[in-house]
C-alpha cells in the first residue's frame, strides 16, 4: 500500500493527522519517522513496535477508529493515490484477476483505499476485538515478513489460486519471503536493498 498504490508512508500522514487534531506532539512525528527509517532498512522490530503502538488504542470502539480512517483518508491521503497504481490495478481487474491489498498497516487504514479503487480484499494486520472495542493487541501473525505469505496463502487457498500464479508489488526489502513466493515479482518505487535484489533476480522495477 505504501509508496507503492500510495505514494508516500500513510503512518507519517496519519500522525500528522492527529497533530492537526491534537491528539499527538511533534515528538510522536520524530518517532514515526525513526520507524519509518527502520521500516525501509529493515531494521525494524515489527513486534515490539506494533505493540507499542496497539496499545495506546486500548478500550477504542472498533467504530470510531473505521470512521476516523475513513475521514483521514478523504483529506489526507486520496490526494496521493498513484496515476500508474490505478492504471496497474484496473489491468488485473479487466484481466478478471483477484486484486488483494497487503500491507502492514491496519485493515481501518486499508479500506478506504480498497473502497476507492475497487479492490474487494484487504490483507492486514488485523487487531484484536473484544466486545466491540480494541484490547490494544494484535491478531498474530502480524502482515509483515513471512506473515504477508501466511495471509496470502490463506485467501488464495480459499479461492483454488496457487501463489506461483500470483504477481505481487513491493516498495520494500522486507517483503522479500512473499516476493520470492510469487510467480512475479514487481519492484515498485523500491528502498535501495530492494532494488539491489530486484536487479540480482532480474524481477521488472517500476516507478509509479
Amino acid at each position: 500500500m505504501d509508496r507503492t498504490l500510495v505514494r508516500v508512508e500513510t503512518a507519517s500522514l496519519y500522525v500528522r493527522y492527529q497533530r492537526d487534531i491534537g491528539e499527538a506532539r511533534p515528538m510522536d512525528s520524530l518517532r514515526v519517522a525513526w520507524w519509518v527509517l527502520l521500516y525501509t532498512f529493515n531494521l525494524i522490530d515489527a513486534p515490539r513496535v506494533a505493540a507499542r503502538a496497539l496499545a495506546q488504542l486500548e478500550g477504542m470502539a472498533e467504530t470510531a477508529l473505521a470512521a476516523r480512517c475513513d475521514d483521514w483518508f478523504r483529506i489526507y491521503v486520496a490526494q496521493h493515490v498513484s496515476d500508474a497504481a490505478r492504471i496497474a490495478v484496473q489491468r488485473h481487474q479487466e484481466r478478471g484477476d483477484l486484486v488483494a491489498i497487503v500491507t502492514g498497516a491496519s485493515p481501518y487504514a486499508a479500506r478506504p483505499l480498497a473502497r476507492m479503487l475497487g479492490i474487494d480484499h484487504v490483507l492486514a494486520t488485523e487487531l484484536e476485538v473484544e466486545q466491540g472495542r480494541f484490547t490494544g493487541k494484535p491478531v498474530l501473525p502480524l502482515c509483515y515478513g513471512e506473515g504477508k505469505v501466511v495471509r496470502a496463502r490463506a485467501l488464495l487457498d480459499r479461492q483454488g489460486i496457487r501463489l506461483r500464479d500470483t504477481t505481487f508489488y513491493s516498495d520494500s526489502v522486507t517483503d522479500l519471503p512473499l516476493l520470492e513466493a510469487v510467480g512475479e515479482a514487481v519492484a515498485v518505487n523500491p528502498d535501495p536493498r530492494l532494488l539491489r535484489a530486484a536487479r540480482q533476480r532480474g524481477w521488472t522495477i517500476e516507478r509509479w
